[in-house]
Formats: C-alpha cells, structure tokens, sequence
C-alpha cells in the first residue's frame, strides 16, 4: 500500500475567515439595530431584560430581522445556558436530550433557553411535546418563525408564550449596518450615493442579505471606482443567458407577426402566420404568443381580446393541426383589428420601479388580513370600510402603505373599452379629493 499524505489544511495553520455577517453579531442588546419598538427600556423586552425575568417567547419576523441574534443576548443577559435548535434538521429526540440536559441544570439552579428556529416547521405533536417544560419553568422557549403563528403554531403552545413582531429593517438600520461594515474592513464600500441607496433597497429589509452583498464588493479590487447603479448590478446579478442565435429565423418570423397585429393589419398578420405554419412551427408557440399579445399591446382596450387567444389555444388543443390551425388565425385577425393600449403595460413597469424603490413598505392596518385574534389585536384590519356597501360603492381610502405617497400608474387611453374605464376613474379621482378633504375639515374640527 502506498503511503498516504496528510491532508493540508485548507486556511494553513489559521482558522477559515468568518462571514462578515457573522462578525458583526451584535454583542450587547444596545447594538441590535431596527427593532426599538421591542428591545428599547420601555418596550416589551426591554422591560423583561429590567426586570430580570424572561417568559417564553415567539419572535415572529422576516429574514434577516435579527430573531437568532435577540435569542443569544436574551439569554446571554440573563445567564440562562443557550441551547440552539433548527426545527428543520432536529426532530423529538434531539428535544428528548435538550429537555433532559435543562432539568439537570434545574437541579444545580441554571435555567436554559431554548431557541428553536423556523419553530413553524415542527408538526403538531413535536409542538406539544415543549408543553410541560415551559409550564414548570424546565425551560424558557424562544421560538423564531417567519410565518403567522396563527396559523402555524398549536393554540395551546400559542397561549403559553409571548407573541414579538419584528419589523424589516428600515433604510437608518440597514445604513448603520453598512457603516460598521465598513469600520470592520477599514474600506469604504465602492459606490456612488446612488448606488448605495440602490444597494440597500436591494435588501428588501433584511440585515444578513445586506451585509452577504456588502461582502462581495468588499471582495473587489481595492482601486475600483466607485460603482454606479448599473454597476452595481452588474457585480451583484448574474448575467441573463442569451438566446439560441441560431434560431434567429425563428425569432424574426415570430417577431414580424407580433409588430403586423400590433399595427393593427390584418393581412400582414396572417401572412406571416401562414409563413410559420408552413415552416413547421409549433402552434402551441404561436398560441402562448397571442395570450401575451393580448395582454401586453391591447390590454384593457379590448377586455375580451385575451379570451379570444385563450379560445384559439383551446380549440387547438383539441382539434389539432390542420383544423385547429383556424382557431388560431381567427384569433389573430381578432387582435389584428382590436384597438390597442399598452396602459396597463406601462403602469404595471411603473408600479414594479416604484415597488423596487420603495423597498418592503407594508400595507395600511386598515387592509390587512385580520383571520385571528392575534392579528385583531395588533390592530389589523382597524376602520376597514367595504367599498362595496358604501352609498355609492366608492369609499376613498388610502391603499398605499401610509409613507407612501399615492401615485398614478394606470393611465388608460382613449381607444375602446379604456375610454369608459378613463372617464369612471375621472369621477373616482374627484370623489376621492372631496372625501379627503371632508376628513381634513372634519379634524380641523376635533383639534
């Protein structure tokens, strides 16, 4: 047999480099940044901390919220033994140990948290079995989850913990986490104002995302200029792959059928359908192509234009080529001669950059879904009015999350069907600013 080398280790004689997401863990409850309304002295778990007393606890939140780092600390603060779990690798007789190692650190006067994270993911059964820990003091459970408890979670383990809602990390958190990044490496960030704030709307609210896209430009060149948005992009996106060039044809033919229905020529149009047909064409392809067409260049001008596409895709389906094929040139005549708008098409763009920049703004209290006790509690749902039974099916509420300001995205035409829907939004948009300010006049009146 030959003589086997030793393995090399792969950092030399020094340990792997920690994530810089793990090196900025906050040490202290001071330094958790974005949930103040829970962590401060005269909030919820502020005031436990005071006291000294923990109860169990469910910390219901997005990713990167900071639920993991609060368990450590709670329990680092009240010298509890720290007992970390994931409910998606562990099953009952890994909590069989847990709850057995925390009785005999009971018997010697040492309390134990028990931080199961994803808690949603055990089943009913795994669930019960924290019961009677947490109600002899065995234990102190701090479960983490991203899902609604109420939905997720037993009623009797709900019952016998704290429910803590963590809100995403707003743009002033996710700033001081870049700021210590940078103080961590010695190296500022390679990106203009603008790519920055792009950086950390690209976050979404979640403290670990940032600070893994932080690390990566950190990895750059030390005399890279400062990056633009696009950029940026570049550096953090991988490249959408390019098509097949060598179906080009393919593609211009397609292309040349879309442009003709949209210039609203009939004749053009079903020659070049005729011209895929003959050439061998999928007329599945051709069929999907319409439905996007529908939607995309005639929208809501014609509403009935995207169930002619459908119809032809389904007549197909069943009759198959060369009858079916009827179906489908019918259909293009169809959206040949339909008027056209691309509003809906524009607004939608408009409303997705708008979405983009605003980051993960929630909805108004008013319209959120309010199924359970818990979430009437925290006040979801408070003052919703049903549009529908109002006098004139119109209420004028706000729908926009509240540090929003509203905006127009859909601007519909003149063409077709959108010259009515253009004229009900008209008489909507003047309803709206009367009842604004009827509410602005009624609380001049209450101050």
């Amino acid at each position: 047999m030959g003589r086997t080398e030793p393995a090399l280790p792969l950092f030399g004689d020094e340990p792997p480099p920690r994530p810089l997401a793990d090196r900025l863990r906050p040490s202290s409850i001071d330094e958790v940044v974005g949930q103040d309304h829970l962590l401060a002295a005269d909030a919820p778990i502020g005031r436990m901390l005071a006291r000294g007393q923990l109860v169990s606890t469910i910390l219901w939140g997005p990713p990167g919220s900071g639920k993991t780092t609060i368990a450590r600390l709670l329990a680092e603060r009240t010298d509890l033994a720290f007992e970390p779990l994931s409910a998606t690798f562990s099953g009952v007789a890994d909590l069989r140990k847990i709850f057995a190692a925390a009785q005999r650190r009971r018997d010697i006067g040492q309390g134990t948290l028990l931080f199961v994270d994803e808690v949603h993911r055990f089943n009913r059964a795994q669930q019960d079995s924290f019961l009677p820990y947490v109600e002899d003091g065995t234990i102190i459970l701090v479960g983490a989850t991203t899902e609604n408890p109420s939905f997720e979670l037993n009623g009797a383990l709900l019952s016998r913990c704290q429910v803590f809602v963590l809100k995403q990390l707003d743009t002033h958190a996710l700033e001081t986490l870049l700021t210590r990044a940078e103080a961590d490496t010695g190296r500022n960030l390679p990106l203009d104002a603008d790519a920055r704030g792009a950086l950390i709307a690209m976050a979404g609210g979640d403290g670990r995302y940032l600070l893994n896209l932080a690390e990566q430009l950190q990895a750059l060149p030390e005399d890279t200029a400062p990056l633009d948005t696009a950029g940026l992009a570049a550096e953090v996106h991988k490249r959408a792959p390019l098509y097949d060039k060598s179906q080009e044809g393919h593609y211009n033919l397609i292309s040349a059928l879309h442009k003709a229905m949209r210039g609203s020529d009939p004749d053009a149009s079903l020659y070049w359908l005729a011209r895929m047909l003959d050439g061998g064409e999928d007329p599945l392809f051709i069929a999907r192509r319409l439905i996007r067409f529908a939607n995309e260049d005639i929208g809501t001008a014609d509403p009935h234009a995207v169930h002619q596409a459908l119809a032809a895709w389904e007549v197909y389906e069943r009759l198959g080529s060369p009858e079916g094929e009827l179906a489908i040139a019918q259909a293009v005549a169809y959206l040949a001669t339909a008027p056209k708008s691309i509003a809906v098409y524009r607004g939608f763009a408009a409303a997705t950059r708008s979405a983009r920049q605003t980051g993960s703004l929630m909805p108004p209290m008013h319209i959120r879904n309010a199924p359970t006790r818990l979430m009437k509690d925290l006040g979801y749902g408070k003052d919703y009015q049903y549009d529908p039974d109002t006098t004139d099916g119109f209420s004028g509420a706000n729908y926009f999350p509240d540090d929003m300001d509203r905006e127009t995205f859909y601007r519909p035409t003149a063409n077709g069907h959108e010259a009515e829907i253009g004229r009900r939004l008209r008489h909507w948009n003047a309803l709206r600013a009367e009842r604004s300010t009827e509410v602005t006049e009624d609380g001049e009146a209450e101050q």
